[in-house]
């Protein structure tokens, strides 16, 4: 794997039982319903799956469990970040071992990291196996922007790094982040966090990493087939859809699109502390706005 596969890349959720074990029969269910879909590839175990909620040897197995179950009929990029390197980089390995396609790092959970430590941290991630390595660019939820004069460091100094999830909705920072990579390294991909395709296609971004594909995995790619084929007036009213799911789907994530799942015939259980799964008022709400939004005409797969 070279670059960033082109299209729609699903994130299967972590089911849990009632008493907040991981539903492991579940979860192989669940990746198998999502490679039917037809998905570019899969992003197992980020933090829409909680991640940072799951014990080490629980993370370990559920890739193991997806790599298994995916059998090579799509691309899987494991999630390999953690607050601390050696943690990363055990992740990184076993993903290795565990035959996954490509790894996932964002910074390091909490730590201010200066940016000498911040390449660092990378460089030792990337270098430790010898899979292709992406990393994740989030703001809000690391505190510190990756510039691209930063990106262009990296891929001069490792040969793997094949791509970005961008997702501080910034489109200065990607239309940036885009041309500095491009010259650096033409195959390199820049793919935007959530349902955001169209702005993602038309500056050049290789898709999208949608949570809605949980739900409405047809609408998702539909839209990525319009804005591939540059009808970006056709794509306006399916964009708008999906930035509406969203913004549904945003508050308290990931327990509306667990909810909505459960509504689509596929339940995957709660969400682990400290998040909370929605209330009984809360998903009849949420039914009422996928019912405006048409998600139950039939014209997505209802059950596994």
């Amino acid at each position: 794997m070279r670059t960033v596969p082109k299209g729609v890349m699903h994130i299967p959720v972590t089911p849990f039982k009632e008493d907040m074990a991981v539903d492991y029969g579940t979860f192989e269910k669940l990746v198998d319903w999502h490679v039917k879909q037809a998905p570019s590839s899969l992003c197992v175990i980020l933090h829409i799956a909680e991640s940072v909620s799951l014990a080490k040897e629980e993370h370990k197995q559920l890739v193991e469990i997806a790599v298994r179950v995916t059998d090579g009929r799509v691309p899987v990029i494991a999630n390999v970040s953690a607050a601390g390197t050696d943690q990363a980089i055990d992740l990184a390995r076993h993903a290795e071992k565990a035959r996954a396609d490509a790894v996932i790092c964002i910074s390091p959970y909490y730590w201010p990291v200066p940016e000498e430590a911040l390449y660092e941290h990378f460089v030792r991630v990337a270098t430790a196996t010898d899979l292709p390595f992406m990393i994740y660019n989030s703001p809000i939820f690391q505190g510190v922007s990756l510039s691209p004069k930063f990106l262009v460091r990296l891929i001069e100094r490792l040969p793997n790094f094949i791509g970005e999830k961008e997702a501080s909705h910034n489109f200065e920072y990607f239309i940036e982040a885009r041309r500095a990579t491009q010259a650096a390294r033409p195959e390199f991909g820049l793919i935007l966090g959530v349902e955001y395709m169209l702005p993602s296609v038309s500056m050049g971004g290789v898709g999208s990493m949608s949570i809605a594909g949980g739900a409405v995995p047809r609408m998702m790619q539909k839209l990525y087939e319009l804005c591939a084929c540059g009808r970006f007036c056709d794509a306006l009213s399916l964009q708008d859809k999906a930035s509406h799911l969203w913004q549904l789907f945003k508050p308290e994530y990931p327990a509306p699109i667990k909810a909505a799942m459960e509504m689509m015939g596929r339940p995957v259980g709660p969400v682990r502390g400290p998040m909370r799964s929605l209330t009984d008022a809360q998903k009849r709400k949420l039914r009422e706005e996928l019912e405006a939004l048409s998600i139950f005409d039939g014209s997505e797969p209802f059950g596994w």
